[in-house]
């Protein structure tokens, strides 16, 4: 997999979380990940898929300290149930940003469609990519908190 379909992935997460959550995501330089470890506490994971069977995975890990944080700005701080609303608003931020990359992605020649987001919640959890390629971690910095998304593309 080629580093350059990182810049969908940084681009789409800068846009969502800046437009959807009033933060200024920045993104540090990408690097190959080697475990399936999760970065933070809560993580957003959606696949998708090509109709000439590419297969590909997306992920987002916030620190706790960065999840709530987001979901109050997303919310307007009308958090109702904390557990609840982090796990709805991680899931439909995965979403968000999956789908404008892979928009992205469609100027690159790969036109995908994506699953239903699953959200994992709790400290060192893990993440079992579905490709078997190279895991594309892309880390990034807030002022409130650290977050990474994580891509892996194969056929």
């Amino acid at each position: 997999m080629d580093i350059k379909y990182a810049k969908p992935f940084i681009e789409a997460t800068i846009n969502v979380l800046s437009t959807m959550a009033m933060i200024t995501p920045k993104a540090k330089k990408p690097y190959v990940k080697n475990n399936n470890k999760a970065f933070g506490d809560v993580s957003g994971i959606v696949g998708f898929t090509t109709s000439d069977g590419l297969k590909g995975v997306m992920s987002i890990s916030f620190s706790k300290k960065c999840a709530i944080h987001i979901v109050k700005n997303l919310l307007r701080d009308d958090i109702q149930n904390l557990l609840e609303d982090v796990q709805d608003a991680v899931g439909e931020i995965t979403n968000m940003i999956s789908g404008q990359a892979r928009a992205k992605l469609v100027k690159m020649g790969i036109t995908a469609q994506g699953a239903t987001p699953t959200v994992i919640l709790g400290t060192n959890h893990t993440i079992a990519h579905i490709t078997h390629d190279k895991i594309i971690a892309i880390p990034f910095t807030t002022e409130c908190g650290d977050f990474v998304v994580e891509f892996s593309m194969n056929k």
